[in-house]
């Protein structure tokens, strides 16, 4: 506990599974959180679950939104010792069923949106800081469907090292965690709760005989925001249950 004491942490994608177990576990360690979502009634109910948080509304895929999320974190907090990029979307489809709009919308929440949000925290960050990327196991494994997301996500998993290089002389270290499948409502909603079979063949494929849980890739966080990983800079701490090494 009071691994963050002090700190001041920003979470996107922060009302629901990964996202709202990490801002609880912050708090827990004593940060203060500025979390985002983009549907109002979301908010709300993460509003009511974590009142002690600031929840603000945030297009995670829009370059000018990115710009006034910034000034908002920069309004709330003296500096910004903590970077948590966790909003996302997963598009799986076949690649004859993709479209230039699809597409460009996926990359745009999962890489172009923290990018440029990166960019314009740059004069917020503190001095040591941390940037944690949540990145996906599909950027290393050849999931068919899979194609659009697995792309965004390596090209994100890469800035752990990019900006790493770039951002070191600053005291900003950038990391990520990569992910295996985690019992989040994102499962709910692409149907895996429903097809017993899909949820089953999936199952079958992690050795760990389960799916991972949002507490299980939040203690993971921490442990990449907090001072205990000072000296981790532009690495990769895979969170899938064995799934993409054994």
């Amino acid at each position: 506990m009071n691994r963050l004491q002090g700190k001041c942490a920003l979470i996107t994608g922060g009302t629901s599974g990964i996202g709202l177990e990490t801002a609880r576990q912050f708090l827990e360690e004593g940060a203060r959180v500025v979390a985002t979502g983009s549907h109002q009634a979301s908010l709300e109910e993460a509003r009511a679950r974590l009142p002690a948080a600031q929840w603000v509304a945030s297009d995670a895929g829009d370059v000018n939104a990115q710009r006034i999320l910034a000034e908002t974190v920069r309004q709330a907090f003296p500096k910004l010792d903590i970077l948590f990029i966790n909003a996302g979307t997963v598009d799986m489809r076949p690649l004859e069923n993709w479209d230039e709009m699809s597409f460009n919308r996926s990359i745009d929440i999962i890489l172009k949106g923290p990018f440029f949000l990166i960019r314009e925290l740059l004069p917020v960050f503190a001095n040591p800081a941390s940037i944690v990327l949540n990145t996906s196991i599909n950027a290393h494994i050849g999931m068919p469907n899979s194609s659009v997301y697995g792309a965004g996500k390596a090209a994100l998993l890469s800035l752990a090292r990019t900006l790493s290089g770039e951002l070191i002389a600053r005291g900003i270290r950038v990391n990520a965690i990569s992910c295996g499948p985690i019992a989040t409502p994102l499962y709910d909603k692409l149907g895996l709760s429903k097809n017993a079979a899909a949820s089953q063949a999936l199952t079958n494929q992690i050795p760990a005989g389960r799916f991972g849980t949002p507490g299980e890739v939040a203690k993971a966080v921490v442990f990449l925001a907090s001072d205990e990983t000072a000296f981790a800079v532009g690495s990769e701490l895979i969170v899938d249950g064995g799934m993409s090494n054994l």
